[in-house]
């Protein structure tokens, strides 16, 4: 009963009407204005700011016609090549002499191209439709390079033509030269067996590689040219590579998707 007395008449007095209240520390105002201003960045980063991505793949180099793999017509000797790699044939080029039980018979090419791989040599025995070569199509010795890149399929649909590409190559040091700048062309609308690959490139070897996680997509890439490089091409230093690039050459690709708003996360 005596402590309800003194609490009524606490709370009767007045004599500390006039005392100052404070309803926060200097500490809690600076807490608060510092939360506000990281909340006023936040929301106007997320309407005007925006989020690149990049996509990491693997292609090679190439003029962009394909190839075809030459077989052996007849079954014989190689007594004779008369092809070197590299080398550029015209349409029913000769390539190889073959002695076969009726006398010795030319194997020639089939379309003009390039000799990118000879798989024969003099004294090779031959199956009639054993592989001999592989030939990169080309209209023109002075055809420009493109680059074939090989998305994953889930992937593929996030590429849009006009997107930017850096290209590390592989007989081309990155740390040195930098990277070849190219923008994309076309993207595949279906994904590429391990057969297909192998025949457009000529290379069953090179089906495998590109398709071991799964069918890819092909995405094609235009590189900028320019006459201010001995390789004819742009590259990210001044002047790139002191030597021409060949086709058939692998690279790896960095393809700079759209960039986008953070904003549009919260949009249903």
């Amino acid at each position: 009963m005596q402590f309800r007395q003194q609490a009524l008449a606490k709370l009767q007095s007045a004599e500390d009407i006039d005392l100052p209240v404070r309803y926060a520390r200097p500490q809690g105002w600076l807490a608060l204005a510092v939360t506000l201003v990281v909340m006023a960045g936040a929301t106007v980063w997320a309407v005007t700011g925006t989020v690149s991505n990049t996509l990491e793949t693997t292609g090679i180099l190439t003029h962009g016609q394909g190839s075809y793999v030459l077989q052996s017509p007849i079954a014989g000797q190689v007594t004779s090549v008369l092809a070197q790699e590299g080398s550029t044939l015209r349409a029913g080029a000769p390539l190889l002499k073959v002695r076969t039980t009726r006398g010795t018979t030319v194997v020639r090419t089939i379309a003009a191209g390039r000799l990118t791989t000879l798989s024969v040599s003099i004294g090779s025995v031959l199956a009639t439709g054993a592989n001999v070569a592989s030939v990169e199509r080309v209209r023109r010795s002075g055809d420009p390079l493109v680059a074939t890149l090989y998305v994953p399929a889930d992937r593929a649909a996030s590429v849009r033509p006009g997107a930017s590409v850096d290209l590390s190559v592989q007989s081309v040091p990155a740390q040195t030269y930098g990277v070849l700048r190219g923008e994309v062309q076309t993207v595949g609308r279906t994904a590429l067996s391990r057969q297909q690959i192998g025949s457009y490139l000529g290379a069953e070897q090179l089906g495998e590689e590109f398709s071991k996680h799964g069918p890819p997509v092909a995405v094609q890439v235009r590189l900028h040219r320019t006459s201010a490089t001995r390789s004819g091409y742009r590259w990210s230093s001044p002047e790139g590579p002191p030597f021409s690039l060949g086709s058939m050459t692998l690279a790896n690709g960095t393809i700079h998707l759209a960039a986008h708003h953070p904003i549009d996360w919260l949009l249903p």
